[in-house]
């Protein structure tokens, strides 16, 4: 069973996560922990992580089969994806962090894998191990092979240890000591489960609630000691008590079935519960032993007899339950040492003692409250991790790294376009003309939609006593002659202007001029029109005309491109072109929840321009004669989303922020013209659905065919119009307006 268990979880060890772990946005956090253990001391964490920051998307892996049960039981509604973590294959690696795309991975405990630390390092993610521990067994290898480890640990940004004790371990590992922080330990912050109320577990404990009820809990056995046969004989020495048997490992059940078989006592498995009266109860199930704690009367932790080093006597503890333990606490000494100090447990040195501290601890009444004052006294740990965490996912933005070989070749691409990319701007740069009138570049870094568009109208109707103009190359125009736009009610063929052009012209009654070279027909909109400051769109990299301001969109979405210069990433310049902006402005910032990363990016190329943040406000649906609907107006509706822009993620996240799941969701690449023909099978694909709503952006609308209406027929088209609000709108209209009449 468990080889084929393994078997079927093969397939995300190598790295083919759950389609619903693939992410739109680089804003997740992916914590690993290996198996119950490190599972249940990441709970408190990530409830405290998502406390904080309630949208961003929180991911565990883990390694163990059990591990993996426990997460889905006590993580449900906190993680967004639960997967097996990939084995330590650099390809396997990779697959994995272009799903996630995390900003922050967090290590429970010790799990050291070098391909796992440089691949998260390699794409700019932050790395944190936390609850940090070595164990006494694995010291010693640690200090050996300190000069092959330190290379390892060495990546980490943060370390939080559970004891100064741990903190000396991993410096004697070869982590350096700046590196390493007391984060204490996040078992004592662990919550007590719950139990459903169904469970046969919990019958068998409500049968006869009269008898006390101790628990032996993840008993183990090593080559000398099976800690089953010490409380079996607890158990027959223990009259009128009722037993709770909960192995540690699942492959055990059996083994522990058969012993308890020939042991003559009244007993029962919870996964065939067939005598709830009966005297024991084999706990053969996974992730429920922490939700029976709160029924016992005396807890007997396993793996304390046995050589195995203990296990968390804390679950317990905090219920308020009297423990006993063996002698071996070694995996948890600094916690045992404490418990021993405030007489909060009872330790035995020989099995054959188990029976009689069992009573002994049941006759102490104060032996539990003091267990549960020792572990509450303890707390706090998550919140100094989730400070940690949260302090790395707010400096750190990664990259996005293709898959091999494609990312070689567009590598190589990639440097021919740096290359060639420098020459033309220093070239433009050095020969760049000035016109007489302020000129203001609203502009990206990157390809691909920011939300220029929307932003440029919002400043120019704040700028409209100005006399502002505007100037724009007229992507996806058919002709090259120049076009100048002067009146309102003029109207001007999309060939002529492009598809942007016609947004404007529809959206501000502004005189517009359209040309590649924008002085040029700057001088000609100058002449033909009383204009006094131009807007120049998309101009950040159009260096031949000077400007005095400099506004850079970033889409909080994708604000670097993927961290690479095309055609391997979305960037059109390396990023220390920033330093050229007078100013940020983060477009859709509502939609990431990590916008002070982005801040603290900008702020490596330029320290001095300030940040601003819009968000897109929906407006209303219009159709061609000009009915209108409520931004919600199409929610419950059965409709088909289309759009071909930039962007197309921004586009159904704002529908589904309105309510609105569309049957089909069908992209284009950005600024596409449709032709007759996908718009008839767009159609068809509609009616093949049974819809007869499509829905998509006012940019689309333009680019349709003139007979559009004609070729849906009976269908409804249905466009979004939106407007930008800016945080701060005042204030970056008055910093426009007093850097151009200074400079001027």
């Amino acid at each position: 069973m468990r080889t084929k268990g393994y078997l079927g979880s093969l397939r995300e060890r190598l790295g083919q996560i759950p389609s619903l772990s693939q992410q739109t946005v680089s804003a997740s956090i992916w914590f690993h922990a290996v198996s119950v253990g490190e599972v249940l001391a990441a709970v408190p964490l990530i409830e405290e992580v998502r406390k904080r920051t309630p949208a961003t998307p929180v991911f565990l892996s883990t390694t163990t089969m059990a591990g993996r049960s426990t997460a889905e039981k006590r993580l449900a509604g906190l993680a967004d994806g639960i997967f097996f973590a990939p084995l330590d294959f650099v390809w396997a690696i990779r697959r994995v962090l272009r799903r996630l795309r995390p900003s922050v991975m967090v290590i429970l405990e010790t799990e050291i894998w070098p391909n796992l630390f440089r691949e998260a390092k390699r794409i700019g993610c932050g790395l944190a191990i936390v609850n940090g521990r070595i164990s006494d067994r694995a010291a010693g290898r640690y200090r050996r092979f300190a000069p092959l480890f330190s290379t390892v640990l060495e990546l980490c940004d943060t370390i939080l240890t559970q004891s100064d004790e741990m903190s000396a371990r991993f410096e004697a590992a070869g982590a350096s000591r700046e590196r390493i922080h007391l984060g204490g330990n996040l078992k004592y912050d662990a919550p007590p489960a719950a139990i459903a109320e169904d469970s046969a577990a919990l019958a068998f404990v409500r049968a006869n609630r009269a008898r006390p009820l101790w628990i032996a809990a993840s008993t183990s056995a090593d080559e000398h000691v099976e800690e089953e046969e010490f409380v079996i004989a607890a158990q027959k020495y223990l009259a009128g008590w009722r037993l709770l048997l909960a192995p540690r490992k699942p492959e055990r059940f059996d083994a522990v079935a058969a012993r308890l078989a020939q042991s003559g006592l009244r007993w029962t498995r919870r996964s065939a519960l067939n005598d709830p009266g009966a005297d024991v109860l084999l706990l053969d199930s996974i992730g429920e032993l922490s939700g029976l704690f709160s029924y016992a009367s005396v807890v007997f932790m396993g793996g304390t007899l046995a050589d195995r080093g203990g296990h968390n006597i804390l679950e317990p503890a905090i219920c308020g339950k009297p423990l006993v333990t063996g002698p071996h606490m070694e995996n948890f000494r600094e916690i045992a040492c404490d418990f021993e100090q405030r007489r909060a447990v009872m330790r035995i040195e020989r099995g054959d003692q188990l029976g009689g501290a069992i009573v002994a601890a049941a006759a102490d009444t104060e032996l539990g409250e003091r267990a549960r004052a020792a572990a509450q006294a303890n707390r706090g740990a998550s919140r100094r991790a989730a400070d940690a965490v949260l302090a790395l996912y707010e400096s750190n933005y990664p990259c996005e790294r293709r898959a091999q070989p494609a990312h070689a070749l567009l590598w190589m691409l990639s440097c021919l376009w740096r290359a060639a990319s420098a020459i033309d701007r220093r070239r433009k740069a050095g020969h760049a003309l000035r016109l007489p009138v302020p000129v203001v570049s609203v502009g990206n870094i990157t390809a691909g939609g920011t939300g220029k568009t929307p932003v440029t109208m919002e400043l120019l109707r704040a700028f409209h006593n100005g006399n502002p103009g505007m100037l724009m190359r007229g992507h996806g125009r058919t002709v090259r002659e120049n076009v100048l736009f002067l009146n309102p009610g003029e109207k001007i063929s999309r060939e002529l202007t492009g598809d942007e052009a016609q947004l404007y012209m529809r959206g501000v009654g502004v005189p517009i001029g359209v040309g590649g070279d924008r002085y040029v027909v700057g001088e000609e909109l100058l002449l033909a029109s009383d204009v006094r400051m131009l807007f120049l769109d998309d101009g950040f990299q159009h260096r031949q005309l000077a400007r005095d301001f400099d506004l850079v969109l970033i889409d909080a979405m994708r604000p670097f491109g993927g961290g690479y210069l095309l055609p391997l990433g979305r960037l059109r310049e390396p990023l220390n072109g920033l330093a050229r902006a007078r100013a940020f402005l983060i477009t859709r910032s509502d939609e990431a929840p990590n916008t002070r990363a982005i801040e603290r990016m900008l702020r490596r190329y330029n320290k001095g321009a300030p940040v601003y943040r819009a968000r897109t406000i929906p407006a209303r649906w219009i159709d061609a004669v000009g009915n209108e609907h409520e931004p919600e107006g199409f929610r419950g509706a059965r409709t088909l989303a289309f759009c071909g822009i930039g962007n197309p993620h921004a586009f159904w996240k704002t529908l589904a922020r309105l309510g609105i799941q569309p049957a089909a969701c069908v992209a284009y690449d950005d600024h596409h013209v449709y032709s007759p023909f996908e718009v008839r099978r767009l159609a068809q694909h509609a009616r093949d659905l049974g819809v007869r709503i499509l829905l998509t952006t006012a940019k689309d609308v333009v680019n349709l065919p003139a007979d559009y209406l004609a070729i849906v027929d009976e269908l409804q088209i249905w466009q979004l119009e939106i407007r930008t609000e800016i945080e701060g709108e005042e204030e970056l209209v008055r910093l426009i307006r007093e850097s151009t009449l200074r400079l001027r």
